[in-house]
């Protein structure tokens, strides 16, 4: 099963969100009337494609799909400035630990490689000042990560300087401010457009696609970009 998950959705329980009481996981166990086994994971303030297994097995088949890279992932993210037209980022990330999650753990792991390509879809410039410019510049961008390392695409577009708006751990304040007072957007801007991988039983290339949700589309029209 796959469902298209909302911005601030936990997949599931974590000690580093103790207050929050509602996961993807228990949501649609409930809908449903079975368990679910999620099969890969989405950052609580991304959205997008989440898939779900029934059984244990099947869980197993297709995480295996995931660690050997035989999946392909698709997000679209809004960033700070024009991106180039597309390019591949190779920048090895270290293992970010978690002090309540992690706690048993003592060190970051040492850097692991991360790739990922991404291509331009759009550009827009808007009459709002930020810092020291008159006007900003902002491009939608569509990332396929070739690896899957922690907030490797929001560390990525940190590392090239186009960090992705709405981002409070990695990105640019003064833009998330902007996005929030001029657009009453309070969320990430990254949405995990689409997901292809192999029906663990038959085979079958499965092509998962998530549309827009409303705060997103909502951008993307006041920037008159047409998805």
């Amino acid at each position: 099963m796959a469902i298209n998950k909302p911005p601030g959705l936990l997949v599931h329980r974590s000690p580093i969100d103790r207050h929050e009481t509602e996961f993807a996981v228990q949501i649609l166990r409930d809908q449903i009337g079975e368990f679910v086994y999620p099969v890969h994971r989405l950052d609580k303030p991304t959205s997008g494609v989440l898939l779900f297994a029934l059984d244990k097995e099947s869980a197993k088949l297709m995480g295996e799909q995931f660690r050997a890279r035989e999946t392909k992932k698709s997000y679209l993210a809004v960033v700070r400035g024009y991106i180039e037209e597309s390019g591949v980022i190779e920048h090895a990330l270290s293992v970010k630990l978690d002090k309540i999650a992690d706690k048993d753990s003592f060190d970051d792991k040492e850097a692991q490689d991360a790739t990922t390509h991404y291509t331009r879809v759009a550009t827009v410039e808007i009459p709002y000042a930020v810092g020291k410019y008159d006007k900003t510049r902002y491009s939608l961008v569509s990332l396929e990560p070739q690896t899957g390392r922690k907030h490797q695409l929001r560390r990525h577009m940190k590392h090239i300087s186009h960090h992705i708006l709405g981002d409070t751990k990695y990105g640019r304040g003064e833009h998330n401010k902007l996005i929030r007072e001029a657009f009453n957007c309070y969320r990430m801007l990254l949405h995990a457009s689409e997901l292809q991988i192999k029906h663990p039983c038959t085979g079958e290339t499965l092509i998962i696609k998530a549309p827009l949700d409303e705060s997103f589309n909502s951008i993307c029209k006041f920037f008159n970009w047409h998805l």
